[in-house]
């Protein structure tokens, strides 16, 4: 192990240990060498690493604290890392069958839990689907509210952060500007429709049953047409060097 790697998993197990809790301020860089028997380089080098992971917050002017510890702030760098792999046919494959384990059984935990509020939430955003057919930004962010308001009324901060950062923004708007080229848009409409009334019927089987079917048909589209993608480019005899893109820009 690194020596800046044994200096970060120290200041971890102070935190892990309650000597650093959650908010508390860490002490001046020399004597949080000192305590630890560190350089102050591999120390400030340790302090960097984990302010770049949300483990500690750097304050400049006022010291460096450790962060409330939340899987909101902890996991806030997967979304990003999940927009860097949205060239990688394979990783986008991937993030998607992760998608389809995680988000049906969410949905049915968020059956046994939702609210009055938050069901009508949930339909406020299926309606603004339905009316934003032919306008795919709208259909996207609407998408994404839709789906998150359900994982939210799990009360399960770490599932919904987990579940937002699979589901990127970007990956959500190319595959609704795909879907609405080759006509699957109003297929998923219904299937959205299906997730909500098992919702509204409180029923968990059926709310993960409904939520598997639509997540599964989304990687089958998906699947399916980085395949075709794939082939358009790819070079042969009777194609120019860099074959056609696909419509809707799936592989971008």
């Amino acid at each position: 192990m690194a020596l800046t790697d044994k200096a970060i998993e120290q200041i971890r197990e102070l935190i892990r240990t309650g000597a650093l809790p959650p908010g508390s301020k860490l002490p001046p860089e020399a004597e949080l060498a000192a305590q630890l028997g560190l350089s102050r380089n591999l120390a400030r080098e340790a302090v960097k690493a984990l302010a770049v992971a949300r483990v500690l917050d750097v304050r400049r002017g006022d010291g460096t604290y450790v962060t409330s510890l939340q899987p909101s702030v902890l996991l806030e760098g997967l979304g990003g890392a999940v927009e860097l792999l949205q060239s990688d046919a394979t990783a986008l494959v991937d993030l998607m069958e992760v998608r389809r384990l995680l988000e049906p059984a969410a949905t049915a935990l968020a059956a046994t839990r939702i609210s009055d509020d938050q069901l009508a939430e949930v339909k406020q955003h299926l309606d603004a689907m339905r009316e934003a057919r032919d306008d795919v930004e709208r259909l996207n962010t609407h998408d994404a509210a839709f789906h998150r308001a359900i994982v939210s009324a799990t009360d399960n901060e770490t599932l919904l952060t987990l579940l937002e950062g699979i589901s990127s923004r970007t990956l959500r708007a190319r595959i609704w500007r795909g879907m609405a080229d080759t006509h699957a848009a109003a297929r998923t409409l219904v299937e959205h429709q299906a997730i909500f009334e098992a919702l509204s019927a409180r029923d968990p089987s059926l709310s993960q049953a409904a939520a598997l079917l639509h997540v599964s048909h989304t990687e089958q589209w998906l699947r399916e047409h980085l395949e075709a993608a794939a082939h358009l480019q790819t070079p042969s005899p009777s194609r120019t060097k860099r074959g056609p893109t696909m419509r809707g820009d799936i592989v971008g």
